[in-house]
């Protein structure tokens, strides 16, 4: 006889939770792209165990971060586009110094026959006596000059091709270098000397260099002057 005291239901199996089936679909690679999120998302809306279902929260949640996930990826794509171009008109521009005589701080310069050199020489906090030494790629001291007290700012040095005697000097390159006496603080300092731009290239935080005759390369950051 049957027993009709109680009705015995018959309950589904036993079905993986959510986060089983997660584990058993996560790809291989670290990043998870949008088709293969729908393709979890839909495993587990067809999963889950109806006496215990996850909540509508959840899933908007999962929606949600993935969207902004994807909006990030999206950013970050455009922003490397971006830095790309901004790297190649950086270097269109750069191009138009090619050619020019731009003031960089290397002292060393070329002396073209009955033509000066002039240099800028940088005392932000001005100076008790300035000294101007010109020597030649021998080593040899060929001309000195004291300029005596300068006021805070730039100063500008000029050499006119004559060594101490009065004598000019032949067409060549020479190096100058600038002794500063900051009011008992002596020291040498660099000099922002002609140089002709050969070439301009990208270093590695994508800065403009300039690349210069002579072989030295310049950051266009310290370029204190174009044209001289």
């Amino acid at each position: 006889m049957a027993n009709t005291s109680g009705i015995t239901q018959s309950l589904p199996p036993s079905l993986p939770r959510y986060t089983d089936v997660q584990n058993a679909a996560k790809p291989v690679q670290d990043e998870m792209g949008q088709q293969a999120f729908l393709k979890l998302f839909t495993t587990q809306l067809q999963n889950q165990n109806p006496l215990d279902p996850v909540k509508n929260e959840a899933f908007v949640a999962q929606l949600a971060q993935f969207s902004q996930l994807e909006a990030i990826t999206k950013m970050s794509a455009s922003m490397d586009s971006l830095v790309s171009s901004l790297q190649g008109q950086r270097l269109s521009e750069g191009a138009a110094l090619i050619g020019k005589k731009v003031a960089a701080p290397q002292g060393s310069a070329e002396l073209v026959a009955g033509r000066s050199i002039s240099g800028l020489i940088s005392v932000p906090s001005g100076a008790s006596q300035v000294r101007l030494d010109v020597y030649d790629l021998s080593g040899n001291k060929v001309f000195t000059q004291s300029l005596g007290r300068q006021a805070p700012g730039d100063v500008t040095v000029r050499w006119d091709g004559r060594n101490a005697s009065g004598a000019a000097m032949p067409p060549g390159r020479y190096n100058m270098i600038a002794t500063v006496d900051a009011f008992g603080q002596i020291t040498q300092i660099p000099i922002s000397t002609p140089a002709t731009v050969v070439g301009v290239n990208t270093g590695s935080n994508n800065e403009l260099l300039l690349e210069i005759e002579g072989g030295a390369t310049v950051p266009l950051s310290q370029v204190r002057r174009i044209g001289m």
